[in-house]
């Protein structure tokens, strides 16, 4: 299999989730409906009044988060590589008179897909595990930033997709060592659904995350990590006062980083 086939074996089970997660409690979309944000206080912390800021939402899913920095006052633009998580979104967007544009586009085309620039660029969990590089995705962030614009991730962090789903061994390398052909049922947001689907992956370091943006010449102006998910998605999981962790570990295990880079402002 090539890069190519590996996106449209992506496309197709993000295609399925789209479908099988709008239902979900997971997503709660009465509660999203009737005006509660799907953000999480990270990511609110981290960026702050977005009144006026245009914003790019790199894989967006069907456009929760994309939608819920609108209600926050952002001109905002959300883009996934599934055509039927965007046309979820824009009914979102139609249904709940929330102005937003969503754009179907694989994130390594992103800076093909739009024309515009953006204050922020924003993306998180459970996003990049899904490319095979970051070199081209950085370079885009670049590009889609104005001068002196922010980008912004909040992501899983590497270590924890080292373990199997128990938590009890190490099976996956830190390092980007090559892709993870999986097949599965379920997903994270319906653990019981029987419906099969195959996806390719990959873990990226820290280090290697960091050096493709730094390598773009943009300039970390924060970088945190966290000992808690705000999702209850792993197995065997305990609450803590800011969210979830891995019962048998507890605060042994970073599960969560942000991280914050800035584009050089030549005016």
């Amino acid at each position: 299999m090539n890069q190519n086939d590996y996106f449209e074996l992506n496309k197709k089970m993000w295609n399925q989730r789209a479908e099988i997660h709008v239902d979900t409690e997971f997503y709660d979309m009465d509660g999203f409906r009737d005006g509660k944000t799907s953000l999480n206080k990270i990511e609110l912390d981290l960026l702050g009044d977005l009144q006026g800021k245009d914003l790019l939402h790199l894989q967006c899913h069907f456009g929760q988060d994309t939608l819920s920095f609108a209600r926050m006052g952002a001109n905002v633009t959300g883009l996934d590589l599934s055509d039927k998580a965007i046309e979820t979104a824009k009914n979102l967007s139609k249904d709940l008179n929330i102005p937003a544009e969503f754009i179907c586009a694989n994130v390594f085309d992103a800076d093909k897909a739009t024309d515009k620039k953006f204050d922020i660029v924003f993306t998180s969990y459970g996003a990049i595990g899904w490319l095979p590089e970051l070199n081209t995705w950085a370079k885009n962030i670049h590009t889609l930033l104005k001068p002196g614009g922010k980008f912004l991730i909040v992501e899983f962090h590497p270590v924890v997709w080292m373990f199997d789903d128990k938590f009890t061994n190490v099976e996956y390398g830190y390092f980007n060592s090559g892709v993870f052909l999986e097949e599965f049922e379920g997903t994270y947001a319906d653990k019981e659904n029987k419906a099969i689907q195959k996806s390719a992956c990959w873990n990226h370091s820290i280090s290697d995350i960091q050096t493709s943006l730094l390598e773009q010449g943009l300039k970390i102006t924060g970088f945190k990590e966290y000992d808690y998910s705000p999702y209850k998605i792993f197995t065997d999981p305990v609450k803590t006062e800011h969210g979830w962790q891995i019962n048998k570990l507890k605060d042994k295990l970073p599960m969560v980083f942000s991280l914050e880079v800035q584009k050089e402002n030549y005016e």
